[in-house]
């Protein structure tokens, strides 16, 4: 059995996830079709690179990867089909393979070239499936695609560290469903560059001063239910991905509002840490 996975920014309203999967299909004749997601904000790598690198570990070696974000093929957002801890990834360069690979060496990368062989208004659709049914049938990547070592990177969503390593400035790269707001700043990074000293996270006008390991950390459960701190209690974290979380405890974006609309914190917002 091959496995498949979608990662897109389509959502559900039209019919464009259905025609890929019939089309994986009827392509290969036994393939399981996992929805990583559709509800990526258009046109967002950083985000989309942020769900697939931490989903992709859980599937199996040999899984395949579709990232329909951003996939137009133009001379400036080239696609590209990568091989990396045994799954293969196919999308576009346009800086989502840098963000997955990370630290990473591929093992092998390929600028796809199957173009001229295929006239497509839906490269997802025409080009990206013909390429994941070309790999289930133990293809290699040199034949649908030539090297490359040239994979865009994307360094403007990165932390960067103060002159006098007493602050890293960060910003949000993705809201959840629950309006969380995961920042690009990583437990790792937090801990080479804080070395244990107190800190405050600045956040618009909230501040942070603890950052608790669950969310349930930050309720004192040994006080009565009617005297504990929890509806609309923010708190920082970091969550299973290890990057830092700003959250609202039990909050619901529709009701009570959440850490993004509370905070008033989106894509791209500053977060920054602050160490004495």
């Amino acid at each position: 059995m091959v496995l498949v996975t979608l990662t897109t920014d389509f959502g559900h309203k039209d019919y464009s996830i259905s025609v890929i999967k019939a089309a994986l299909l009827n392509q290969i004749s036994d393939v399981k079709i996992i929805d990583i997601t559709h509800e990526i904000s258009p046109y967002n790598p950083s985000e989309t690179a942020y769900v697939l690198k931490n989903a992709y570990q859980a599937f199996p070696k040999g899984s395949i990867h579709i990232v329909g974000v951003e996939s137009e093929f133009t001379p400036e957002n080239v696609h590209l089909a990568m091989k990396l801890e045994g799954h293969y990834f196919i999308g576009a360069d346009n800086g989502i393979f840098s963000l997955i690979k990370d630290e990473i060496i591929p093992e092998k990368v390929v600028a796809i070239n199957i173009h001229k062989a295929v006239t497509s208004s839906f490269p997802v659709l025409d080009v990206f499936v013909q390429v994941a049914a070309h790999i289930a049938r133990k293809g290699t990547l040199e034949v649908i695609g030539s090297p490359s070592t040239n994979i865009r990177e994307l360094t403007n969503i990165k932390p960067v560290i103060s002159q006098d390593g007493n602050q890293i400035m960060g910003s949000v790269i993705y809201v959840d469903n629950y309006g969380n707001v995961i920042t690009n700043i990583t437990q790792k990074l937090f801990k080479e560059i804080g070395k244990s000293r107190n800190f405050t996270i600045n956040a618009r006008t909230v501040k942070f001063r603890e950052i608790f390991s669950s969310y349930s950390q930050a309720i004192d459960f040994s006080l009565p239910k009617e005297k504990r701190e929890e509806d609309g209690k923010k708190l920082a974290l970091f969550n299973t991905a290890g990057h830092l979380e700003l959250a609202v405890y039990k909050s619901n974006p529709n009701t009570v509002g959440s850490a993004s609309s509370l905070f008033g914190l989106n894509y791209r917002d500053l977060v920054s840490i602050q160490f004495e």
